[in-house]
């Protein structure tokens, strides 16, 4: 038997004890787990050895993370019923009842090294599963630690230690295809190659899509709440999320304008000499490499010998673009503090723009749109993007970092892992939640016959071609 077999092994016995959990007995579980982070001293470990594990964020910033998307998962959580019926419709005779997938193998990027999986294993255990978690190499030994924490919570509401686990270290691709493949269900986070990985390991699969989100401020924007805005979002933990303004499309008539207050708050527009810096240090042979990723403005500054006289005291810095693909890498991804800037003649001109764009990268995630506080030009305008472009979420007049992974502000639900649907070659479009590590039994009544006739259904179509 492999150190992975074994893994597997001891987490079905596990969840086969825990499968037997009532509702009640599952919630204390779930509210345990999550003190194993949401408790101030073990967060605060957490996010200094995440920074100092994988070189990436910033230890406040995961502080928060970690604080926030956990409590706002409880909070969705709590509502959620998980055992036994879950829904009942007397007049169609149906019956739904929740049923566990079984054994969870989770894979979890470093860029967020304590908030995914933490993330994973609440949905997990919410829904009577056992989890396994496959962490980013980086990631490991932080993700190690967040293990020991859960087991100590695990004891204390006297629930099996192997309902949770971790590959054992050091973490391979081997053992990772290895757990994939004997798992009953896989939810990967991560790299595109990871994903790819679990969609082709032969077990049923939850992926989520390449991220390089842009946002539009046009003529109608607040521009001093747009730019606090992206400057909140495009800041935070050093733009690790996939959910970062990765750039903004401007219209022409308040293009200066906009420049101006992004400016205010502490963004940097580079000229060409250093625009051409940092694109020889950020995309080797023209592909992102990870010497920026995740980095502070200083040090992106040190590393790409940027000229600007302001680039040292910078909170983001800026690169106008006029094209999109290969031949334009700023166009892409950059999961850096660093954001791409079009003007665009108008609201048209921005929707076709970032159709373009994410015809090369980031298509299915969202768009973010800057625009009136309400009335009639910014929901037929949020209409039109939901209609045209092949995104999953509109972030309307909000940090979109902050509000595509769920937020106190808006009814998404509370997740690390954003569905692309089909656009980004995924097999779902909303935030990844708990009904996803659900199976749903469904008890299936008589109910008194209706038959409906020809010439009702098809009304329509014979008011306009009568039938001989």
């Amino acid at each position: 038997m492999t150190p992975v077999e074994a893994i597997i092994e001891r987490a079905r016995a596990a969840q086969k004890i825990y499968e037997q959990y009532s509702q009640e007995q599952v919630n204390l579980v779930v509210e345990a787990v999550a003190w194993s982070i949401l408790e101030p001293k073990r967060n605060q470990e957490l996010a200094e050895l995440a920074v100092m594990d994988t070189g990436l964020g910033d230890v406040a910033d995961k502080f928060k993370k970690n604080f926030r998307k956990t409590l706002g998962l409880v909070r969705d959580l709590s509502k959620a019923k998980t055992v036994g019926v879950i829904s009942e419709d007397l007049k169609t005779g149906l019956t739904e009842y929740a049923r566990p997938v079984g054994v969870v193998a989770a894979i979890t990027p470093s860029t967020n090294p304590g908030a995914t999986p933490i993330n994973k294993i609440l949905n997990a255990l919410k829904c009577r599963n056992a989890v396994v978690i496959a962490p980013s190499p980086k990631g490991q030994s932080t993700c190690a630690r967040l293990l020991e924490f859960v087991h100590q919570q695990l004891d204390q509401v006297s629930a099996p230690r192997d309902l949770v686990q971790v590959l054992p270290s050091p973490i391979t691709k081997d053992s990772t295809n290895e757990l994939m493949r004997l798992a009953d269900l896989v939810v990967a986070t991560g790299s595109q190659a990871n994903i790819r990985a679990a969609y082709t390991c032969g077990t049923p699969a939850f992926g989520v899509g390449a991220g390089n989100v842009l946002v539009i401020i046009d003529e109608h924007a607040d521009l001093a709440s747009a730019a606090n805005k992206i400057l909140q979002s495009k800041t935070f933990d050093n733009a690790t999320s996939c959910s970062s303004e990765n750039g903004v499309v401007i219209c022409q008539q308040v293009y200066d304008k906009a420049i101006a207050a992004l400016e205010s708050v502490g963004g940097v527009m580079l000229d060409a000499d250093d625009k051409k810096r940092l694109q020889d240090v950020m995309f080797g042979n023209g592909k992102l490499t990870s010497a920026l990723t995740a980095q502070n403005p200083v040090t992106i500054a040190q590393r790409a010998q940027l000229q600007h006289p302001k680039a040292k005291s910078a909170k983001f810095f800026m690169v106008e673009e006029q094209g999109y693909g290969p031949t334009a890498p700023f166009s892409g991804e950059k999961l850096s503090p660093i954001l791409t800037v079009w003007k665009v003649a108008d609201f048209d001109a921005a929707k076709a723009l970032i159709t373009n764009v994410y015809a090369y990268q980031g298509a299915g995630h969202s768009v973010g749109l800057h625009s009136a506080q309400g009335g009639e030009i910014v929901e037929s305008r949020a209409a039109l993007l939901a209609q045209q472009l092949p995104v999953a979420r509109i972030i309307v007049n909000q940090a979109h970092a902050i509000a595509t992974g769920g937020s106190f502000e808006n009814g998404l639900p509370f997740s690390l892992s954003m569905g692309c649907g089909t656009w980004g070659k995924n097999n779902f479009s909303e935030n990844m939640n708990y009904r996803h590590y659900l199976n749903i039994t469904r008890v299936v009544r008589p109910i008194p016959e209706h038959v409906p006739k020809v010439e009702d259904l098809l009304r329509n179509y014979f008011s306009r071609f009568p039938q001989a």
